[in-house]
């Protein structure tokens, strides 16, 4: 069975897609701590994180990078902290979320967000990444 990050990738589930190549893409959380929590993920599944071949697992965060400069850029945020769970969907990701104290990174804080926000946040957020 494929994993909802499998099914967000084929387009069977929507997602707020904010930056996609061949073999990643990064999307806004449905459940952000913060406005502007955004998931990057390969595109191919690969349970743990760890287990990413080494130049899949470099690109990675290569592709996360421009990202994270327009959540920061975008949210006002003194940083984007980068998290790796690994235990709530089984397909290798890293959370990016605005930060302005350690005490940030709580998912226990995590919330269900409007659609309407995450549209109108996605949007923002792809025009400073296409800029």
């Amino acid at each position: 069975m494929a994993s909802i990050f499998t099914r967000i990738v084929a387009g069977e589930i929507p997602a707020h897609r904010l930056r996609e190549d061949d073999r990643f893409l990064a999307f806004l959380d449905i459940r952000p701590i913060r406005a502007g929590h955004t998931l990057v993920i390969p595109k191919q599944e690969i349970d743990h994180l760890w287990d990413l071949p080494d130049d899949l697992l470099g690109d990675l965060f290569v592709f996360a990078k421009p990202i994270a400069a327009a959540i920061k850029a975008e949210t006002g945020a003194a940083r984007v902290g980068v998290a790796v769970v690994g235990i709530e969907v089984p397909h290798a990701h890293v959370h990016l979320v605005p930060l302005d104290d350690v005490h940030d990174i709580d998912f226990r804080r995590a919330r269900e967000a409007a659609q309407d926000e995450l549209a109108d946040l996605a949007a923002r957020l792809r025009a400073r990444l296409d800029g």
